[in-house]
């Protein structure tokens, strides 16, 4: 489970920024708060965040820090040449400046029982300047392996990592977790799966905007799982689309290079009196579309457990859905996996559902952006209409129109 990301120097945010799913000094109760017992302490962990901010203030960039950080510990190795720029960008006037990341996390060992982690990183946009892993196995963190880039060398130390010989190996420019992956080493391999856990809607270039490119892995998705597309099926009544079931059918794509390519597409099925009629996906409005293909996402973070870092969570969505799809990660039934959710939206009426530990405001001052969760406010009660104060302009992270 995600504890907490801390980041700076990272496209808008200059100072340092985070992200915590920990709850807080004696926060109110909530059905989206789970208690994880790790190999040395009892966590209060939030289930579900929402970042909420003006346009542009910034929301985009701090979920990117996560979607960013899970692709470079996991992936770096296997995407970027030796000497290729790492995909990411400082603030606009602090380029030379190093980036730093830290993020915290539990992973259920083989005995069932969750592990605390640390991991850290130090960016340049060429190389790596250090990277180093922490395990709790007391009241504090020990080392699992430690790289260091310093006047040209790098220097080296672990407990029961890659053996140097094999760590002198990895480009400057990757993570030696995503690189001991491709060894088999078990401890790099269960990071990576744990990072596997994690979806989102947010790459290097922003959030990904069109559902039309997701519906075809959709559909392959739900053609080989009955009960995912069960699940599907009733949450798009439940959402009043108009669609019964789902179908699958074999197209001829034809591309921009006139290239052609059979690709599966799914298929709504709508009732009219006695009788039915297909319309393919494409053809349904956009907020269907984006209903499906967000359904795709949760639905599997829900089944497995993981974490959906989703941003413009209600794009495309009638505002009466978003409670209903926050409240999927509520119960054991439907998040037996204790799933996480971190999504950015416009929608105030989450101030109605979540507690002020549960939301993160985003703003932009002088071009930085800067963020805050709501219990650091000083002097905001939980039992206060949070909604009302927000839109009256208490908390700031609106817009100035």
């Amino acid at each position: 489970m995600l504890i907490y990301i801390r980041f700076n120097n990272f496209y808008s945010f200059l100072n340092e920024a985070e992200l915590s799913f920990s709850m807080g000094k004696k926060p109110s109760k909530s059905a989206y708060d789970v208690n994880v017992t790790t190999t040395q302490d009892e966590l209060r962990l939030n289930k579900v965040i929402a970042v909420l901010g003006a346009n542009g203030s910034g929301k985009t960039q701090l979920l990117k820090s996560l979607s960013f950080l899970v692709w470079f510990i996991s992936r770096s190795t296997q995407n970027l040449e030796h000497n290729e720029d790492i995909p990411f960008s400082p603030f606009v006037t602090n380029k030379d400046d190093i980036s730093e990341f830290e993020i915290g996390f539990a992973v259920l060992n083989e005995f069932n029982v969750y592990q605390e982690y640390r991991y850290e990183l130090t960016l340049l946009s060429q190389k790596v300047k250090r990277e180093a892993l922490y395990k709790k196995t007391s009241s504090s963190f020990s080392y699992v392996f430690e790289r260091l880039y310093q006047d040209g060398k790098m220097s080296y130390k672990h407990r029961g990592f890659l053996k140097p010989s094999l760590a002198d190996d990895i480009g400057a420019n990757s993570s030696l977790i995503s690189y001991g992956s491709l060894l088999d080493n078990p401890i790099a391999m269960q990071m990576v799966d744990f990072l596997k856990g994690f979806d989102s809607n947010v790459t290097s270039n922003g959030r990904v905007t069109s559902a039309h490119g997701h519906l075809t892995d959709i559909a392959e998705l739900l053609s080989k799982d009955e009960y995912l597309k069960k699940q599907a099926e009733e949450m798009l009544c439940q959402f009043d689309t108009g669609i019964s079931e789902i179908r699958f059918k074999n197209i001829l794509a034809v591309y921009n290079d006139q290239s052609k390519e059979e690709v599966l597409i799914p298929v709504g099925v709508h009732l009219h009196g006695d009788s039915e009629f297909e319309m393919l996906f494409f053809e349904e409005s956009n907020g269907t579309q984006s209903a499906l293909v967000l359904l795709g996402s949760l639905l599997v973070v829900l089944g497995e457990g993981g974490v959906a870092v989703i941003d413009e969570m209600d794009n495309d969505l009638h505002p009466h859905l978003l409670p209903i799809i926050i409240d999927l990660f509520k119960s054991e039934e439907t998040n037996p996996h204790n799933a996480q959710l971190i999504f950015s939206c416009h929608t105030p009426e989450v101030f109605n559902i979540l507690n002020k530990h549960q939301l993160y405001l985003v703003e932009k001052y002088d071009q930085e952006s800067e963020t805050w969760r709501l219990d650091e406010v000083d002097g905001v009660r939980s039992d206060e209409n949070l909604y009302a104060k927000y839109m009256a302009g208490a908390f700031e992270a609106v817009p100035n129109v």
